[in-house]
């Protein structure tokens, strides 16, 4: 009989703190429900005690979820366990996640605390964690460097105090695959009543191994795999869950695990987790790249059109792609574009399908046909509309290769009008300095990444901007035909986005 494990997704955590990532409440809420629809067991909803506003978003995704488990990370420290309690309390299956770490360097440099003091403040929150809810785990920080024989000791004891979990992380992905594996062997064979609680796996990818370190410590032992869709994570980021679980589906003569996951929402999970953090999926990232079931050479072609398993060991239907799309243009009507938004996937509100449908409208006057990728660009657009600051009105550019760039943007404040015009080098630099000039704010541009939706010269372009004011970087998004409007919009957002934070009140 094969073995059932659990999915822990913390794309929402440590997935967040991918550099320059920063999800609003409502991005982290779309996002948290459509793991829940992929079919994860936990989703690790945030950090709470970390800022007001992870406190915010953990107990948000608490409250709007469902069927799944909840949790909030938190130090083995009182008040980070209060405040994570306080995040999850309200979900229909809440989980308190505490962590310290083990390794020599770790106690040595980081915490300046021995063994025995390690293990005591161990047990002591475990303990303290319990008497908020049944289901605690517990994390070994740097496992992977860990002393095994003081690994067996303090699991022994924090299963005594009440954890429910393990987690055995690689944290800075130092481990090979056999060492990792004969590490979670070890646990499972020294660690008193190991088979009373689940052990958890959470593996970095600094040296590219983290999903092959995730699937030996299953075959080795493990109930649960920590993961992050598209890999996102500190550093290197962490095991990608669409390979681990893919692996596991198309070599399933070989794993003969069990799992949760609805696999033909992997893609659209991809796509939306991309889009709203602004990371970019490489084009050949195995399973969700935009190559991995594209085909160049005449040989791949024509083995594919004779066979398909020639050479794609899993179909694109299985992680929910199509090759049919609908084509959608100006013509088509509402029924049209309702039913294609249901075909893709989407459970929009009356408004929400009305204010998608005039955007498509206005995009299918400039494009002979729409794909589901600018459906796609556009409902999302909708999903991390943030209160608007400023508004754009209208833009004009001039530049050439003899001329100096200039920019004239009007933007609208409430009831103001604000008109400003800058020169700079090119017209979207320009735009963006005469942008600055009417709202007063003084922006540095970290990063400017810019992508085609679809294909054709008519294609949406979708543009990201990353700035920094005060030390804090600020993502913003825009989408247009025309690429010097979708800039100018990306800008605009990021300046919403930090007015925003400026109007929060300080804590």
């Amino acid at each position: 009989m094969s073995k059932r494990i659990k999915i822990f997704d913390t794309t929402l955590r440590d997935g967040e703190q991918t550099p320059g990532v920063n999800l609003n409440i409502q991005e982290k809420l779309e996002i948290a429900r459509q793991l829940e629809k992929l079919g994860v067991d936990v989703i690790e909803a945030g950090f709470a005690i970390a800022s007001p506003g992870d406190f915010e978003a953990v107990k948000a995704v608490a409250e709007k979820l469902k069927d799944t488990t909840v949790a909030s990370l938190c130090r083995a420290i009182e008040k980070d366990i209060d405040r994570a309690w306080e995040a999850v309390k309200n979900a229909v299956s809440p989980r308190i996640h505490t962590f310290i770490a083990t390794s020599d360097i770790h106690m040595q440099h980081k915490l300046k605390m021995s063994e025995d003091e390690v293990l005591e403040r161990a047990v002591a929150m475990v303990k303290y964690a319990k008497k908020y809810c049944s289901d605690i785990e517990f994390s070994a920080e740097d496992a992977g460097r860990s002393r095994p024989a003081f690994l067996y000791k303090i699991f022994d004891a924090v299963i005594a105090a009440g954890a429910t979990c393990l987690n055995v992380p690689d944290t800075v992905g130092y481990t090979t695959p056999e060492e990792f594996g004969g590490l979670i062997k070890g646990v499972m064979n020294h660690v008193k009543d190991i088979d009373k609680v689940d052990v958890s796996v959470h593996c970095h990818n600094d040296l590219g191994m983290a999903v092959a370190n995730t699937l030996v410590a299953l075959e080795s032992g493990a109930t649960q795999i920590e993961c992050t869709i598209n890999g996102l994570g500190e550093r290197a980021g962490n095991a990608a869950m669409e390979e681990v679980v893919m692996a596991l589906e198309t070599r399933r003569n070989y794993y003969r695990f069990e799992h949760g996951i609805q696999t033909t929402q992997i893609y659209r999970t991809s796509k939306l987790v991309s889009s709203l953090t602004g990371v970019p999926v490489q084009p050949n990232k195995a399973v969700v790249g935009a190559n991995a079931f594209a085909h160049e050479s005449g040989i791949h072609q024509h083995g594919v059109l004779n066979e398909k398993s020639t050479y794609e060991i899993m179909t694109p239907e299985s992680i929910g792609l199509s090759h049919n799309k609908m084509v959608l243009g100006k013509l088509s009507g509402r029924h049209a574009f309702e039913d294609r938004l249901k075909e893709m996937g989407y459970t929009l509100n009356r408004e929400s399908i009305q204010k998608a449908f005039e955007k498509f409208k206005e995009l299918a006057d400039k494009k002979k046909v729409v794909l589901d990728d600018d459906i796609q660009a556009l409902v999302e657009e909708r999903v991390s509309q943030i209160p608007e600051t400023y508004q754009l009105i209208s833009f004009q550019t001039n530049s050439g290769n003899k001329l100096i760039a200039t920019a004239m943007v009007e933007l609208k404040r409430e009831e103001d009008t604000l008109t400003e015009a800058a020169t700079g080098d090119g017209p979207i630099d320009a735009a963006f300095n005469a942008i600055e000039r009417a709202v007063g704010i003084g922006l540095m541009l970290e990063n400017y990444t810019i992508r085609a939706v679809t294909g054709g010269k008519d294609a949406l372009g979708e543009v990201t901007v990353k700035v920094s004011n005060d030390g804090e970087i600020f993502m913003g998004r825009g989408f247009s035909t025309d690429i010097i409007e979708a800039s100018i919009k990306a800008y605009i957002n990021a300046i919403n986005r930090l007015m925003i934070q400026k109007q929060k009140p300080s804590s």
